[in-house]
């Protein structure tokens, strides 16, 4: 299976502290694949370098064998931030057709994908209200399926489920998976293990340096241990990494 994201060497720092450390990576094309780390482990700044959206201070970002950043590559790329970029007096609808324009997503196509991916997250009913009504679990929502409007092939996720219920983030993690089977390739950071546990591979970061990566029952037999918590404390974690939800 070929890589469809390659890091190499990637060191980043701000006002001379180092944030991240010769982080190296490559994670193969339909992988679901977490960044596990407390917060302040560097998580949201490689994702950021990863997309293009910052620029690291050495190292290599290629996506799909092309070099970051890359404007071109942005129309395959979706990205959902920790922090909701939405605009509050526009309603979900007008929200959404704003995205779709800027994905270039044809007139024809637009009314058919803003219907799919509202159903994906279980926005349907509540597209012709203002923002202004939404709560902060139904922003994430619409975040999330503005980010998968034009069917990226990556998809980034930086704490995609923050403030989200239990019942729907299983739905949601039913949407991750829809769209990893029908072959997009999803990185996600979170610091909930048992949202790690779902993922494919994992890379745990911490202080800006990835400590260990495998697969969550890879990690738990390289360490010894019966949890991800506690394979995270073996390999040099920190304890203000959670075990269940937000």
């Amino acid at each position: 299976m070929a890589n469809l994201v390659n890091l190499d060497n990637i060191h980043h720092s701000y006002h001379k502290k180092t944030v991240l450390n010769e982080i190296s990576l490559a994670i193969p094309e339909g992988r679901l694949f977490g960044l596990l780390g407390p917060s302040g482990s560097g998580k949201t700044t490689l994702v950021k370098i990863i997309i293009g959206l910052l620029t690291p201070d050495s190292g290599t970002v290629r996506i799909d064998g092309e070099l970051m950043p890359s404007f071109q590559l942005m129309q395959k790329i979706g990205y959902m931030a920790q922090s909701d970029a939405l605009y509050n007096e526009l309603t979900a609808r007008e929200n959404i057709q704003f995205f779709a324009s800027l994905y270039q997503i044809p007139k024809k196509r637009q009314k058919e994908r803003i219907s799919e991916a509202a159903e994906l997250v279980s926005l349907s009913d509540e597209l012709d209200k203002t923002l202004e009504t939404f709560s902060g679990g139904m922003k994430r929502r619409l975040s999330l399926a503005i980010a998968l409007l034009h069917q990226p092939k990556l998809l980034i996720l930086d704490e995609p489920t923050v403030g989200i219920d239990p019942v729907l983030r299983a739905s949601i993690w039913d949407a991750f998976r829809k769209m990893q089977q029908a072959g997009t390739t999803i990185i996600m950071t979170t610091h909930v293990m048992d949202e790690a546990e779902k993922c494919d591979n994992l890379a745990l970061l911490r202080d800006g340096s990835f400590i260990a990566e495998g697969s969550p029952a890879d990690l738990k037999a390289k360490s010894g241990t019966a949890t991800l918590e506690a394979a995270f404390l073996h390999f040099g974690g920190t304890e203000n990494a959670h075990t269940g939800n937000h």
